[in-house]
């Protein structure tokens, strides 16, 4: 992490996961725990829940975000929410282009940059998702992939809504399989990234953008992962569904 240009981020994904009523047991347990936190945590929650959520966590320092959002701001979507939608709840954060979107969804990188660019007009934060598969990684293309993925995803996206945005570099083969890249892996292609950001904008804007890691980050390899210079937090899976586990990363990220 290198706080003295940019936030650290600890974001929480729960996936399809607690009810309403789980949430605010789950919020509850949390809040004291990451009271005095030195990073943005931040909780994306199951569209039924956000309400539950932003209830929950009122008066503390944890934020709510959505894990997805459409392209549209309304329409004849069915089953579809929308960044508006979303922004008048009072959501801060969105996640989009999730591998698990990607793959069982059928999102593109094409709907992935429209998604993303309708959130940033509505003045949401966008968690952006990339990474590569473990085939992908052995074939030696991870860092162009990462690097088409993002380039797509921030797609005629100007450097001032460039700023909303927080990178999450999330190798496919490391989500919820409780394999992590290892520390130096996360480092190359958080680096990666930051170097493509670079190219897209100027070295500033890439200096002053979270780029964090996801895929299995837990209490144990927290703080290895996050005393590299390139990782400024990290988007969680199944540790953010433990109050004391997410806790124990959130801790790591305040040092």
């Amino acid at each position: 992490m290198k706080k003295t240009v940019r936030e650290a981020i600890i974001a929480g994904n729960w996936k399809m996961n607690k009810t309403p009523s789980e949430t605010k047991a789950l919020i509850s347990e949390m809040k004291p725990l990451v009271s005095g936190a030195d990073c943005k945590v931040v909780l994306c929650v199951p569209f039924v829940d956000i309400d539950a959520a932003l209830n929950a966590s009122a008066g503390s320092n944890i934020e709510i975000g959505a894990e997805n959002c459409h392209f549209e701001k309304s329409g004849a979507f069915t089953g579809e929410v929308s960044p508006v939608m979303l922004k008048e709840m009072g959501v801060k954060y969105v996640i989009i282009g999730h591998s698990e979107r990607r793959q069982y969804f059928g999102e593109t990188d094409v709907t992935v940059n429209k998604r993303l660019k309708n959130a940033l007009e509505e003045d949401l934060k966008v968690i952006l998702c990339v990474g590569e598969t473990l085939e992908q990684r052995e074939q030696g293309i991870t860092a162009e992939l990462v690097a088409m993925q993002t380039k797509i995803a921030l797609f005629d996206v100007s450097k001032e809504a460039a700023k909303n945005v927080i990178i999450a570099y999330e190798p496919v083969w490391a989500i919820g399989t409780g394999k992590t890249a290892t520390s130096d892996q996360a480092e190359e292609v958080c680096a990666i990234i930051r170097d493509v950001i670079a190219d897209i904008y100027d070295s500033d804007t890439a200096e002053g953008m979270t780029i964090q890691y996801g895929g299995s980050m837990n209490a144990k390899n927290a703080d290895e992962l996050l005393s590299k210079v390139n990782v400024d937090g990290g988007l969680i899976g199944g540790a953010s569904l433990k109050a004391e586990d997410f806790s124990i990363i959130v801790k790591a990220a305040s040092k």
